[in-house]
């Protein structure tokens, strides 16, 4: 995901999300000869192509933002109106590309620009050996945190663009960054909260590369494997409940009920003992409050950073009061890491919410998915 620390990371993955159903009512952005690119689920995203140049808008770039942002991608020698407002104005397709966060980068993978990457913010938290491939060749530079970028570093690249991502909209650095001339456009994909709407932002960098067909034709695959698997879990004739999350100090954080993560265990089919919680974001409850609710939950689905059992109980004696834990039902998404560390879940998994639906279906259902390996949720050790 982003580069933060993976306890931290836990926490945002549930913390901030946006749309809370599956489809959305978007208002037509549509204005002269322009066609919008159909968007379904993403509720942060409209792009509308007028030929020789697109119209980007981001709504909700972060938790309660109080306005969206218009971005004009235009190709060389475009006649753009006059009278067109952007914030930003980039020109495609982008050569040098700068992104902010480890879930850009599949992207750029899957539709084959990663040679254009010149930057990002905590290489070692990107776990794709094709990117780390070019880290290691010196294609990709160090630039710093994401909420604080090293600005001479990324003057010196001279990037065509900034993907950049904000918590609250006060990262200094993005404006130094455009005040030297930089183009920097935010990305809302983590504001999402139903899996198809994080995915179906591969269209935003479709946009900046000319491969809306090849973006289109990717969202396409992985929302027929959805919901594939969905139909596949609505056939099962039990719903076991599940609890989530871990203790940060003396709280336990968990996903709300409107949450990505929540989302997930819906669609596979069980039943989430938060589930009914308001709101998209986590939730921070006592060990005594989750103890009374969840003690007897059939699964336990993603505690944290911790990998194994021993590393639970030597944390805290109270999570072997858990009957998950004591019938060694937890499953994490931490086990598995690139050569530098960083979670392959955090970086893949918001480009292939069908690989973490279906193992999560696994888990819960095993005669249902009986010959399947899962991709990302491993049995604690």
């Amino acid at each position: 995901m982003k580069n933060f620390s993976p306890i931290f990371l836990m926490l945002i993955l549930a913390l901030f999300s946006g749309c809370k159903s599956e489809e959305k009512e978007k208002t037509p952005l549509l204005t002269g000869a322009g066609e919008e690119i159909e968007v379904k689920y993403a509720s942060g995203l409209s792009i509308v192509d007028f030929g020789d140049h697109l119209i980007i808008t981001v709504e909700n770039p972060w938790p309660n933002a109080d306005r969206s942002y218009q971005y004009l991608l235009a190709h060389e020698g475009a006649k753009v109106p006059e009278d067109v407002k952007f914030d930003e104005r980039i020109k495609i397709p982008v050569e040098r590309m700068v992104v902010t966060s480890t879930t850009h980068i599949p992207s750029l993978e899957i539709l084959k620009v990663e040679e254009t990457l010149v930057g990002f913010p905590g290489l070692d938290y990107i776990s794709s050996e094709n990117t780390r491939n070019l880290i290691d060749e010196g294609k990709v530079k160090e630039v710093g945190r994401n909420e604080a970028l090293n600005t001479e570093s990324l003057l010196a690249l001279q990037p065509d663009v900034v993907i950049g991502f904000s918590i609250d909209g006060s990262n200094k650095s993005f404006n130094t960054l455009q005040k030297s001339g930089i183009p920097v456009v935010f990305n809302a994909d983590w504001t999402e909260s139903f899996p198809l709407g994080k995915v179906e932002w591969i269209k935003f960098f479709g946009a900046f590369f000319g491969k809306m067909e090849e973006a289109n034709t990717f969202f396409e695959e992985v929302e027929s494997s959805y919901l594939e698997a969905k139909e596949i879990a609505a056939k099962a004739k039990e719903q076991p409940t599940v609890v989530a999350g871990a203790m940060f100090k003396d709280q336990w954080y968990l996903p709300a009920g409107e949450s990505w993560q929540a989302q997930f265990i819906k669609d596979a089919n069980a039943e989430y003992l938060f589930g009914n919680s308001d709101g998209s974001g986590s939730l921070s409850l006592s060990i005594e409050t989750v103890l009374a609710k969840a003690a007897d939950a059939n699964f336990w689905v993603g505690p944290s950073q911790f990998t194994s059992y021993e590393e639970l109980k030597n944390a805290s004696p109270h999570y072997t009061r858990f009957k998950a834990y004591q019938n060694r039902n937890i499953y994490t998404f931490a086990s598995d890491k690139g050569e530098t560390g960083g979670v392959i879940f955090y970086e893949l998994a918001p480009m292939r919410p069908d690989l973490v639906l279906r193992d999560l279906i696994s888990i819960f259902h095993p005669n249902l998915l009986p010959e399947y390996q899962t991709t990302f949720y491993k049995p604690l050790e």
